[in-house]
């Protein structure tokens, strides 16, 4: 027999009331309430929503890709669009690189123990979800070894015009993270990344493509693709770092011309980058050896982090921030320290499966193609622009990477390849009455600009320009040329 029920104590029910309250919230907008982060070990405070988790992309193989979603911040979250970031490498953490060393709304402090807010974040305008991708990326994984032996293929869909009967990860990953998410199935898309991402997210928009060709129901609304720094066409963008090194005082004339002369770039690849004459491979190794260890490759102008030191003075609790021109240059290695402490984790519903390995900010686990970076991706943005969605290529003028000599000279080539005009002629372009860099147009659609003092992590080096220059993109402005913007 059931005796009287006792009256619950107000606290108790206060908290009940509020788990409730918070429940109905959640669900009522079709959020997963497993996937909210509650509050990330000494994060501020802050008025956004985040969520992280897993999707299932193969359920037979036990292959699953690890996400982390940021809610625009501000009262007309509702009404902004959402962004896809990815990372290149290939086989390097969007969640690393993109949200919490670029462009999310926290940095790691530099104890590695906590969060310091990023007053730049992209989610000033935008919500933003960040993909771990392929499985065997940081905290994503797959129960098959053999998938860790990937390419371009797996991460997104190739086929140009019709699709493939098994569809690429990040495909069926936006169709069941849009199932946790469906309020977000009709916003405005936009594919975003860096680097090797130039490959991943115009194969990726291709592929949306095809699905939205293909599909009698639900089709992606895709309203832009930009990628920083991206690897294009691998001829041009190698040829291009020397003319960088040479053009910036870091090799002399001498090694600049040995190489010009001697180097066809024309027969270059990943897979036998020395397949030059005997005079071209000896040029390229006394560049190299002439620029050195000591120079940060991806900025130039940066210092670089002595990781030994830093990592000792990390499990000392030491504050370690070394400042380099108002950048954090050893931000990378206290981010691998934030992310690998186990109450991070958990916070962040990562790392399920318990990996035998620690996360790391590029997979060691990966066997990726060495061959897919051959790829030449300017027919897969000539298609995008063929399907009128703009297509912005930005590039941090300081890299010596992937250096904008080489993103450049390919935009224009697409340009002229697909007959669009010049619409903005290159021009100096603004924010906060500054140079914010230099902008060319083609055609309304095909826009290329360079970031003034940006790395190859535009966002990272440049954190105000780079969210000047993401607020133009996302609100359909041109870059303004004047200290006000206009709109298009």
């Amino acid at each position: 027999m059931v005796g009287p029920r006792r009256p619950m104590p107000m606290t108790t029910a206060a908290t009940l009331s509020c788990l409730l309250l918070s429940c109905v919230f959640v669900c009522a907008w079709g959020y997963p309430e497993s996937d909210l982060v509650r509050r990330l070990p000494g994060q501020p405070p802050v008025a956004f929503r985040q969520f992280a988790g897993y999707v299932d992309v193969d359920e037979r193989a036990g292959r699953s890709l690890f996400y982390y979603f940021v809610e625009a911040d501000g009262a007309d979250a509702a009404s902004k669009p959402l962004t896809l970031w990815l990372n290149g490498g290939p086989g390097c953490s969007s969640v690393g690189g993109g949200a919490f060393t670029e462009l999310g709304p926290f940095y790691p402090k530099g104890d590695g123990r906590g969060l310091r807010l990023n007053k730049k974040s992209w989610n000033k305008v935008s919500n933003l979800l960040f993909v771990e991708s392929p499985a065997g990326v940081g905290w994503s994984y797959s129960n098959k070894s053999s998938d860790y032996k990937t390419g371009d293929e797996r991460t997104v869909d190739l086929t140009l015009f019709e699709m493939n009967n098994e569809a690429s990860d990040m495909h069926i990953f936006l169709l069941k993270w849009y199932k946790k998410f469906p309020e977000y199935k009709s916003r405005d898309l936009f594919l975003t990344g860096e680097s090797y991402a130039g490959h991943y997210i115009p194969q990726l928009a291709n592929a949306l493509l095809n699905h939205n060709k293909e599909s009698k129901d639900f089709k992606f609304n895709i309203k832009g693709v930009a990628i920083g720094n991206p690897l294009l066409k691998l001829d041009r963008d190698i040829s291009s770092i020397y003319e960088y090194f040479w053009s910036h005082g870091m090799i002399s004339d001498e090694v600049g011309l040995a190489i010009t002369n001697a180097c066809d770039f024309e027969d270059y690849t990943f897979s036998s980058p020395h397949n030059e004459s005997e005079s071209c491979n000896d040029a390229i190794a006394e560049a190299n050896k002439v620029v050195g260890d000591y120079v940060n490759s991806y900025d130039v102008l940066l210092d670089v982090c002595y990781p030994s030191i830093v990592m000792q003075e990390l499990r000392l609790r030491k504050y370690v921030t070394k400042i380099s021109i108002g950048v954090d240059v050893c931000m990378s290695l206290e981010r691998y320290f934030y992310l690998n402490l186990p109450e991070v984790q958990q916070a962040l519903h990562a790392n399920r499966t318990s990996l035998p390995y620690q996360w790391r900010m590029c997979s060691k686990v990966l066997n990726y193609s060495d061959t897919d970076g051959n790829i030449n991706i300017l027919p897969l943005l000539q298609r995008i622009i063929e399907h009128k969605i703009p297509v912005w290529v930005f590039s941090g003028d300081q890299d010596s990477v992937v250096p904008l000599l080489g993103s450049r000279t390919l935009v224009r080539e697409l340009a002229h390849d697909m007959g669009l005009p010049i619409t903005v002629p290159y021009r100096a372009w603004f924010h906060k009455g500054q140079v914010g860099g230099w902008v060319t147009e083609y055609g309304n659609l095909l826009t290329f600009a360079t970031v003034r003092g940006g790395a190859h992590m535009v966002p990272f080096s440049q954190p105000d320009r780079a969210l000047g220059l993401f607020s133009s993109f996302v609100n359909g402005q041109r870059l303004p040329n004047t200290t006000s913007p206009s709109v298009r």
